[in-house]
């Protein structure tokens, strides 16, 4: 395994961030350059920071030295330190990518990247606070399907059953021997994944606890449903009020249709980036989900070439 490891081009370096109750921790790739652009990078669901390495080290020499590049392991994910939860709100990683960029880049604007959950915390985060985006890229982030009023108490009942079952353990994420069967699990989720790119997440996506076997990096209250319903309503008015062009990307194999099997579709998502002021679509071949795992190279080109 180890000699088959992926081979990382720009290491980073860890900043480690107190945020509303979080230790957060933060991947930091380059030197930051006072004056520059700061590329902020948003993982999505049961992912981590570490994530994007490969897209990064697919950036140009050029791109990557005229500003910092920094990816948060969300609060409940990674190395971030969190206080104990049995489920968590969309709205406080809003509050705390607000928190971090006052923190890290007071009073500058931001090229922001989100993936899948991290794609919506994104688009609702850039219309809530507008000045602080000056290019917004969305890999994937669709929102959810509409939701009617009449789902809201099933919806909530479901919340405190699913509360019920994480307190007795029922939620509890699948422990795996060795990093290998993490690795395996990982290709197993994307059949594009290979081998050394696999070995090399797993490490980083999973670490082994005092009994030796292997764990998620991600806390499993994450499962337990909101129980708020989606108002589509809600989110078209955040979309009108981002003023940053817009660049969505797409994988070519419509994970979205995998996923809601027609409950909501690709039409109807591009039907809402309609709201979006200033907007683009690209579309990536031979990707799945996991766009930044992969295509990097592609997608690091899209990136770079919107960035400017």
């Amino acid at each position: 395994m180890i000699e088959s490891m992926y081979q990382v081009l720009r290491p980073s370096q860890s900043l480690w961030v107190p945020l509303r109750g979080c230790r957060y921790h933060v991947r930091q790739w380059g030197t930051p350059t006072p004056g520059t652009t700061p590329l902020v990078l948003a993982h999505g669901w049961m992912d981590v920071a570490a994530s994007w390495q490969f897209m990064v080290d697919a950036f140009s020499e050029a791109f990557v030295s005229q500003r910092p590049i920094i990816a948060m392991d969300w609060r409940g994910y990674g190395l971030t330190e969190t206080p104990t939860t049995d489920s968590y709100w969309f709205p406080d990683y809003l509050a705390d990518l607000d928190a971090l960029l006052d923190t890290l880049y007071p009073g500058q604007s931001i090229d922001l990247v989100g993936h899948s959950m991290g794609g919506n915390v994104v688009m609702m985060y850039a219309g809530t606070r507008p000045e602080r985006i000056r290019r917004l890229v969305n890999l994937e982030g669709f929102g959810m399907a509409a939701t009617q009023t009449s789902q809201a108490p099933t919806r909530m009942a479901q919340w405190l059953d699913e509360l019920k079952a994480q307190r007795a353990g029922s939620n509890d994420l699948k422990p795996y021997a060795d990093a290998a069967g993490v690795a395996a699990r990982l290709m197993k989720t994307n059949r594009r994944l290979s081998q050394d790119k696999a070995d090399w997440l797993a490490l980083h996506w999973s670490s082994p606890g005092p009994d030796g076997q292997w764990r998620i990096l991600g806390d499993s209250a994450h499962k337990v449903i909101n129980p708020y319903l989606y108002q589509v309503d809600e989110a078209l008015e955040m979309y009108r009020r981002i003023s940053a062009p817009v660049l969505s990307v797409e994988a070519a194999g419509d994970s979205l249709g995998q996923w809601w099997k027609g409950r909501y579709t690709l039409a109807e998502y591009h039907e809402r980036l309609r709201s979006v002021p200033q907007s683009e679509k690209a579309v990536i071949q031979d990707a799945g989900h996991m766009l930044q795992h992969d295509q990097p190279e592609t997608l690091a080109h899209l990136i770079e070439k919107f960035s400017h």
